[in-house]
């Protein structure tokens, strides 16, 4: 008898669990945890579609990076070649004689394959042909930075003997080194 009122005593708290508070919870904490998760996946699509927009803008930033150093880098292999006969074509337009030039590679911190190519070049001209000389290297198609600039001084009266430091930047392809 006592087995059988326990029995019964324990079915009757099992319904009155079950009835008064069901496992899911009652229907007002479904409609918050629905809610609630409803405004957890809003946040994770806000977050989903403003990655995809990094991710788009990086693209595009690797993009147009390649295609600068594409167009302004030069290949090591031709780098001396091209600057020499730049510098040679625009003296000659210009209408001032080259003097001393000295080359040399540095290496660009943080980068592998690129690199800085220094030239330190001489020019002797008049003022106005060297100011256009100084124009025709800021419109070249190389990427010919004009780091420094000091004049030697006026001899004859005319002619001024000017030192460039000119920087330019190079790509070096992996395996093209001789």
């Amino acid at each position: 008898m006592r087995a059988l009122i326990a029995v019964l005593l324990a079915a009757n708290l099992a319904a009155a669990v079950v009835a008064f508070k069901p496992f899911g919870g009652s229907a007002a904490d479904m409609r918050r945890d629905e809610a609630a998760l409803e405004a957890q996946l809003a946040q994770i699509q806000a977050r989903v579609v403003t990655s995809r927009k990094l991710v788009d803008k990086v693209h595009i930033a690797r993009e147009q990076g390649d295609r600068f150093l594409a167009k302004y880098f030069m290949d090591r292999r031709t780098t001396s070649s091209l600057v020499a006969s730049e510098l040679d074509r625009c003296a000659t337009a210009a209408g001032i004689k080259p003097g001393a030039q000295s080359y040399a590679y540095e290496d660009i911190e943080g980068s592998n394959d690129l690199q800085m190519y220094t030239i330190n070049a001489g020019f002797e001209g008049t003022y106005a042909n060297l100011t256009k000389f100084v124009d025709l290297l800021d419109k070249s198609p190389l990427f010919l930075i004009i780091e420094d600039m000091q004049t030697a001084g006026v001899q004859n009266g005319q002619v001024v003997t000017v030192q460039l430091k000119i920087d330019t930047f190079v790509k070096d392809k992996p395996g093209a080194t001789i």
